[in-house]
């Protein structure tokens, strides 16, 4: 019987588990990394949660959940805590997206607010102090700046003190705290102090000024962190809305693209983007497939090739056969490798963060222990002495210099950038990018201009070519459909030749063209073309650009061939040594492209590159990333197509070329504007030096509190008599961030 329960327990706990599934929300109300790790740690304790996370980053939380368990137990556990899960609406991330940009225009009142009412403060605070009522002024102006306008620092700090942390907002909410009220006493009851021959001085100013710069920061963060949606939401618009439907009876309809059911056919006209994946079933057509390629030159599609949603068509017109709709298209697999990459990055603990988390119980224990110490041996005037001292510890740790060390110098660090054409939206990007050690570049538009152009054209006659077979080649031209012609026509636009009215033209798929004009036949193709009407070729100029990668157009006339005209993706003048530069500083360079294995060896051995790889599919791109950050290596993806998005998604740093796509600069945490590759190797050098930055300002930082913090508790009064004058310990916290914001501003004159 024993044995028989404990099979059943088995074979039950075995269903169960085969019955979670995982479910994703919105997250609202996070505003630390501390935050996200209290949401999660709660999902988690929720009976029937296998398993959860959150990205802070993107403000999603994930849980593995048994399915007989509805979400809104989810969603009032961390009601419970103060933040919000968005469930079971048609589209919850327009509702997030919405709760955000209110969370923002709030947050951009309060800051702007903060910053008008504490000008007057300082103004009266340090020059003007001697005013009769200041003191009352002051109050008045500083009471809503610590209350009101800054009391989502207070609300965070005892959110993470229910569960046992602190971080940067606790030690905000505390040094404001204790130099607001002890300003209040001082202001209504000074003869407390003057009996003792004391001055009762205030610091309404510095309660103030820490939480408008310290909202300052904070919406900066906000505004950037705004944009991590946006790749996402341009990935799903690329799917068209409606699609047209051919029903059996030849009728034409249009339907919702979410209405599609595998087996039908489906029209596409010219222009339009390809709904859902299928079969090309009857006409043909040129396809732009560089989101999923990204290759410049469109592909043929004729009977029976598959096309892909999101890929756009160009002249033609075709009908297909729908296979993979909904989730299943490649599109849809590319949005959710996407949101995967962006997704597993685990919450980063921002540095300041991890050291307030420390430093905050530690600078209360000093203030206690301070006070504890002066009431013992304080003597006469103990407890005077031991509120002032414990006072001035806790004014003189204000974070004021240890919350601007980081912030100021990523600000000078981003303002460089720019003028160097780098657009850094993200400060981690930065703050990483130094320890680089392995980079991966696609091919076509990263390291090549991206798009085919003519490169030779060599004339088999004397003359170099005439006026007539210049103008039967450019009327032939002007008239294909194929995406290499346009190449043609815009080499010899500067020419300005006319084009011609041919008595006949045709169009001969898979081979090229064929026109009659004054009693000449013309012809412009490939060699096939040439064997198929009887034109030979037995010179050696072909082999040599055929060596190069190139792709060849044979132009003849009746039995005779007339030129060689080469196309290619051309390399970027600036490639090569940008790549030169990255190898010198111990980077190893890879190159990943869909382009086969010949154009790719050709452009490695013209760069200098060691490490590529050929017909590399979107996800393979990912995986290699991925493969490389197993190996211990610190990855940087350069891409600018949206076939890079999963791998620029899953990189430690994402670049993207500003002439790239909409979704790869949204990805991107860094766009390079002018898509000039040496800004590479700049950007990591700015990266070097602006965390150098940082560390200097850390450093002063705490060594002014390691100094001061001693000083304010009365360590030298046994000595010396000297007690550090709480007035003094708030000049002394304002110099500190003088010196931090001067260090930061002379990253502006460093060269990268």
């Amino acid at each position: 019987m024993f044995v028989f329960i404990n099979r059943n327990k088995t074979m039950e706990t075995k269903q169960q588990s085969s019955q979670y599934s995982r479910r994703d929300f919105p997250v609202l109300g996070m505003t630390c990394a501390a935050c996200a790790v209290s949401v999660e740690s709660m999902l988690k304790s929720v009976e029937g949660v296998k398993d959860a996370g959150v990205n802070f980053a993107s403000q999603m939380a994930w849980a593995e959940v048994a399915g007989n368990i509805p979400s809104e137990v989810l969603q009032n556990t961390l009601r419970s805590i103060g933040y919000d899960l968005i469930i079971d609406t048609e589209d919850p991330q327009a509702l997030q997206e919405e709760a955000q940009a209110r969370h923002y225009r709030s947050l951009q009142k309060r800051t702007y607010a903060a910053l008008a009412l504490s000008v007057p403060l300082v103004i009266l605070g340090m020059f003007l102090m001697d005013m009769p009522y200041s003191n009352w002024i002051s109050l008045v102006l500083a009471a809503p700046v610590v209350f009101w306008l800054g009391r989502s620092f207070f609300i965070n700090a005892w959110k993470q003190a229910k569960h046992g942390k602190a971080n940067m907002d606790t030690l905000v909410a505390l040094s404001t705290g204790v130099a607001f009220f002890f300003s209040v006493f001082n202001t209504v009851y000074p003869q407390f102090w003057h009996s003792r021959g004391l001055h009762p001085h205030v610091y309404f100013e510095s309660a103030a000024v820490v939480i408008a710069f310290i909202s300052l920061g904070k919406l900066l963060e906000e505004k950037a962190k705004s944009n991590t949606s946006s790749a996402i939401k341009k990935l799903m618009g690329l799917q068209p809305k409606t699609v047209i439907l051919v029903q059996e009876d030849g009728t034409e309809q249009e339907i919702p693209v979410a209405s599609v059911q595998p087996g039908q056919t489906l029209l596409v006209k010219p222009g339009e983007k390809i709904p859902v994946d299928g079969l090309v079933s009857q006409g043909s057509s040129y396809v732009d497939e560089s989101m999923i390629s990204g290759e410049p030159v469109p592909v043929l599609k004729e009977k029976e090739a598959r096309v892909f949603a999101g890929t756009i068509n160009q002249k033609g017109s075709f009908r297909f056969r729908a296979e993979k709709v909904g989730g299943d298209t490649v599109l849809a697999q590319i949005i959710r490798m996407v949101q995967k990459a962006q997704g597993s990055k685990a919450p980063v603990q921002k540095l300041v963060d991890r050291i307030a988390g420390i430093f905050v119980p530690v600078v209360i224990g000093i203030a206690i222990l301070t006070f504890i110490a002066w009431m013992i041996f304080g003597g006469a005037h103990a407890f005077t002495h031991a509120l002032l001292a414990s006072v001035t510890v806790l004014v003189i740790a204000c974070p004021c210099a240890l919350g601007l060390a980081t912030p100021t110098a990523i600000m000078v660090g981003v303002g460089k950038g720019a003028e160097h054409h780098i657009l850094i939206k993200d400060a981690e990007s930065l703050e990483l990018g130094y320890r680089v050690n392995a980079m991966i570049l696609d091919k076509t538009g990263t390291i090549t201009e991206g798009k085919p152009v003519v490169t030779d054209v060599i004339w088999l006659q004397d003359d170099g070519g005439s006026l007539p077979e210049k103008q039967a080649l450019i009327t032939m031209e002007s008239r294909s459909e194929h995406p290499l012609a346009e190449a043609i026509v815009q080499h010899f636009k500067q020419e300005n030749i006319r084009t011609v009215i041919p008595a006949h033209f045709e169009s001969i798929t898979g081979q090229g063209l064929k026109m009659s004009y004054e009693g000449r036949t013309w012809y412009a193709g490939n060699r096939k073309l040439l064997s198929d009407h009887g034109i030979s070729y037995t010179g050696q100029q072909a082999a040599g650009l055929q060596a190069q990668a190139k792709t060849l157009v044979y132009f003849a006339s009746d039995d005779q061939l007339i030129a060689i005209i080469a196309i290619a993706d051309k390399i970027k003048d600036s490639s090569k040594a940008a790549i030169h530069t990255l190898q010198e500083r111990g980077i190893e360079v890879y190159m990943l492209t869909g382009d086969n294995k010949q154009t790719a060896k050709a452009v490695a051995a013209q760069t200098g590159i060691l490490h590529y790889q050929a017909e590399v599919m979107p996800s393979q791109k990912a995986a290699f990333v991925e493969q490389l950050q197993k190996n211990g290596k610190v990855v940087a993806m350069v891409g600018d197509g949206i076939n890079d998005s999963h791998a620029l998604a899953q990189a430690d740093i994402s670049i993207a070329m500003g002439k790239g796509s909409d979704i790869a600069m949204d990805v991107a945490k860094i766009t390079l504007i002018g898509s000039d590759l040496q800004a590479v190797p700049k950007a990591l050098l700015l990266s070097r030096k602006t965390v150098q930055g940082i560390r200097q300002n850390l450093f002063w930082a705490f060594i002014y509190n390691l100094v001061g913090i001693p000083l304010a508790a009365g360590i030298l009064y046994p000595v010396n008599g000297f007690l550090l004058d709480p007035m003094i310990a708030g000049a002394a916290m304002a110099l500190s961030s003088v010196s931090v914001v001067a260090n930061s501003l002379r990253l502006k004159n460093v060269k990268i």
